[in-house]
């Protein structure tokens, strides 16, 4: 089976805090972002589901690399992200799918319930810039 292809966003505030997401009916907190479609550049992905899901518009992000990790919200598939950085302070307005999203110290979101992806991949790269 084919990986979900996500593009998502690693975001700080340069204060040591990074945003978080929770979908709907999930408890994992992750990076906000989403589906790739097919024939959508990430970035381009990446552009809209930020702007879908937490309003925020970008015109450019560095890209941090591409990573695998079992899906938080499907059992049995893999998740493949296009991770990308932003630094910024943004007052996030939820919407789509997303129920929650918040601004947590990076030095303690360990102890919230994260997706693998944030969990294995993500949070690693934040305490490294932090």
């Amino acid at each position: 089976m084919e990986p979900i292809r996500i593009a998502a966003a690693l975001i700080d505030d340069g204060a040591g805090r990074m945003l978080l997401v929770r979908k709907a009916g999930s408890r994992a907190y992750m990076q906000a972002g989403g589906k790739i479609e097919p024939g959508e550049a990430p970035l381009d992905a990446l552009r809209r589901e930020l702007a879908e899901e937490i309003g925020l518009e970008i015109a450019d992000a560095p890209w941090l690399g591409r990573f695998q990790a079992p899906a938080a919200n499907e059992p049995g598939r893999i998740v493949e992200a296009e991770l990308f950085h932003l630094t910024m302070v943004h007052d996030p307005a939820i919407a789509a799918e997303i129920e929650e999203a918040r601004w947590v110290e990076i030095a303690q979101a360990g102890e919230l319930p994260l997706a693998p992806m944030t969990r294995d991949h993500v949070l690693p790269i934040a305490l490294k810039l932090a």
